[in-house]
């Protein structure tokens, strides 16, 4: 058995004497990306911690989803430091707790939470503006454009290989009625890969995946093929990162950040979906490695300086060649569909075929649905990139040329709508 199978069983939570209520519920699946970055992020500071329903008592399985739901009914689950109303929504997992009762969401948030709260030893984002800056960068752009990459590994790469509908059968068992396991996760799969063409994995024509109709990606008519595209990027993200990692420990030096635990989360995600685990292992065997460590929790209290590593150039310049215009095509279109009278956006949209826009990555055309939290990370990210001083800019220009001024700017909103979002 090669070492790529051998990845399916260190996801196991850390925890210690504390209770939960001295550390942290995550109420998640080792499915979701976010839910692994969340727990790199917690065990770089030693931070303990529980994932719920999985590891939660029977009495704490089945009260928490009643209370999530009715929480999200009342629009009062939080997330740090603030929620956008009318643009941001909640997602179906993972949440946080720091005391088992009340819940927040978002990855990210969960980081500024932390740093606020000086949970761990070492800052989980950059002091320094320019840093602070290229760490949020590295981190968006692999929860973005990053999950697009991994989901379409998990359910077209390794469609006959990877188990996560059983994983997440096993996990929820607590909720489930007897016997309803297997059934369970044959229809998460099949939902899973229904999802595709939502992010961005469109298949062409006649795609065969050589496992069953109901867990094949469908051609979707008026959506490009984008198999190819995915399958490209990916390539040239872990090739940067071999480059990066080649040189230094981690993405911004000798310690652990946030953009470390994006990274993780999305390309973790896939050392448990069999054929592309062996894909990332044979195609970068540095990343695979650094992957394996931080999944065993080898990077806890990491320590060092952070710095701008001129290594870093070949990951930013597949982030501008993706994350970035995807994000101001996606701003764009929302705006544009404002001003036709558009409400319903995201996944709600896409199901009724509207607030559809066609674009071009990598020189390749797509078709997607304007999502609203995008709007969000983009307004962020240029608030964040305007708010830093000349010397800070130039600094980034002259070690990361490929971080222009004209990438961080507005293609449609007004300021008004600009600037509703906050600064993280």
């Amino acid at each position: 058995m090669n070492s790529a199978a051998n990845t399916n069983a260190p996801y196991a939570a850390r925890t210690s004497n504390r209770s939960p209520e001295n550390g942290l519920v995550f109420w998640g699946v080792v499915a979701s990306p976010y839910q692994l970055k969340m727990q790199a992020l917690a065990d770089s500071g030693g931070v303990p911690w529980q994932r719920w329903p999985d590891q939660a008592g029977f009495l704490n399985a089945l009260k928490t989803p009643v209370r999530l739901a009715r929480s999200r009914r009342t629009q009062t689950i939080g997330r740090f430091p603030q929620r956008i109303p009318g643009l941001d929504e909640y997602p179906a997992v993972p949440y946080y707790s720091l005391d088992g009762e009340t819940f927040h969401y978002d990855s990210t948030g969960l980081a500024l939470h932390l740093d606020h709260l000086k949970a761990c030893p070492q800052p989980l984002l950059p002091e320094h503006p320019a840093l602070r800056f290229v760490c949020r960068l590295i981190d968006e752009a692999y929860d973005e454009f990053g999950l697009y990459m991994v989901h379409h590994n998990r359910w077209v790469t390794s469609a006959a290989t990877n188990i996560m509908g059983e994983t997440t059968s096993r996990e929820m068992r607590k909720l489930l009625p007897p016997g309803s396991r297997r059934r369970f996760g044959r229809k998460l799969a099949e939902r899973q890969v229904r999802r595709c063409c939502y992010l961005f994995s469109a298949a062409p024509e006649g795609f065969s995946a050589g496992v069953d109709k109901n867990l094949t990606v469908q051609a979707r008519p008026g959506f490009p093929a984008t198999h190819e595209l995915l399958d490209n990027a990916w390539r040239r993200y872990l090739a940067a990162m071999e480059q990066v990692l080649r040189e230094q420990p981690f993405l911004l030096g000798d310690r652990f950040t946030l953009a470390d635990a994006s990274a993780y989360g999305q390309l973790g995600m896939n050392l448990s979906d069999g054929r592309a685990a062996e894909l990332l292992e044979q195609l970068a065997p540095r990343t695979f490695a650094w992957l394996g460590m931080i999944r065993n929790g080898e990077h806890v209290n990491s320590t060092g300086n952070l710095y701008l590593s001129p290594h870093l150039e070949a990951l930013l310049d597949i982030i501008a060649g993706t994350f970035i215009p995807l994000m101001q095509q996606n701003e764009a279109a929302y705006c544009s569909a404002l001003t036709h009278g558009q409400t319903l956006f995201n996944e709600a949209a896409f199901d009724r075929g509207e607030a559809l826009y066609d674009g071009t990555l990598m020189d390749r055309p797509f078709r997607a649905v304007v999502k609203t939290f995008q709007v969000i990370v983009w307004r962020e990210l240029c608030l964040h990139w305007e708010g830093l001083a000349a010397s800070d800019r130039e600094q980034l220009k002259s070690v990361l040329p490929v971080l222009v001024n004209s990438a961080f700017t507005l293609q449609g909103a007004d300021r008004t709508a600009h600037t509703s979002a906050s600064i993280y």
